[in-house]
């Protein structure tokens, strides 16, 4: 297994709306799609593009998101997690598997309709990691 390439940053916020304002204000930066609803995982999405990867807002859908007990850490929102690509998603879990780190839930379709699944952070170095398979590499 190598570490593949950085697809995007996680960055929770308790309003889309208001974290995108501030990209726009900040960076000159518009939404790669409207915002979305992905209620599988009791998010709202939206991404935004960067030169070399994607900010990926997620907000809560309701109390019993993960997100929403981010938020209660976390008010103003911040980083969630990375997610990474890799060819074959049923050939990274087994191999994460092997190597003993915890896998947070079943494999599932993400925001970018892949499979993926996550890494719990103390594996990982204190960072939630998800895995996604590339979308070029997705049937």
């Amino acid at each position: 297994m190598t570490l593949g390439r950085l697809n995007h940053v996680g960055v929770a916020t308790p309003s889309i709306e208001r974290s995108l304002e501030v990209y726009r204000t900040q960076f000159g930066a518009e939404p790669h799609g409207a915002p979305f609803d992905l209620s599988t995982q009791g998010v709202r999405v939206c991404f935004v593009d960067a030169p070399n990867t994607q900010i990926e807002l997620i907000q809560p859908l309701g109390p019993e998101s993960p997100i929403a007990k981010f938020l209660e850490k976390n008010p103003e929102g911040g980083q969630h997690h990375l997610c990474f690509e890799v060819p074959d998603i049923e050939e990274a879990r087994a191999w994460f598997e092997g190597q003993g780190a915890r896998i947070l839930g079943p494999t599932r379709i993400g925001a970018h309709g892949t499979p993926i699944f996550f890494l719990h952070p103390k594996d990982m170095g204190g960072v939630l990691t998800e895995i996604m398979e590339s979308p070029k590499q997705a049937h």
